[in-house]
């Protein structure tokens, strides 16, 4: 899993990487078809941002941004969101793959996820 991390006005140094991967490597590791997570952290005043962009096969591209007065608040609640949106990508891609009349085998059983429903 390649996990980088930018900061715009943010100096990125070893403890903030660590934090985000520390926070972001137990929910990605719930999506094999995740391949790279790029996080951006950005200050602005007193606004934190933290931007969580995630790629994986198939054309996945999902992002979540979230602002708070603390950057950790902003980096937790970003991942939050993003596991979120993961999750329901994932269950929107089982629910249409059930019941294949091809024969080809479902995401379902590739990724080892027990059927929605």
């Amino acid at each position: 899993m390649d996990i980088q991390v930018t900061g715009r006005n943010v100096a990125v140094n070893e403890g903030l990487k660590e934090y985000v991967a520390d926070r972001l490597l137990p929910v990605l590791e719930n999506y094999p078809r995740v391949e790279s997570c790029h996080v951006i952290l950005s200050l602005e005043k007193y606004r934190h941002t933290a931007t969580v962009t995630v790629q994986g096969r198939d054309k996945m591209r999902i992002e979540a941004t979230d602002t708070d007065d603390d950057m950790y608040a902003a980096i937790d609640a970003a991942i939050l969101k993003e596991d979120r949106q993961l999750r329901k990508s994932r269950e929107k891609m089982i629910e249409r793959q059930q019941g294949r009349p091809d024969g080809r085998q479902r995401l379902s059983d590739v990724e080892g996820v027990p059927p929605v429903g």
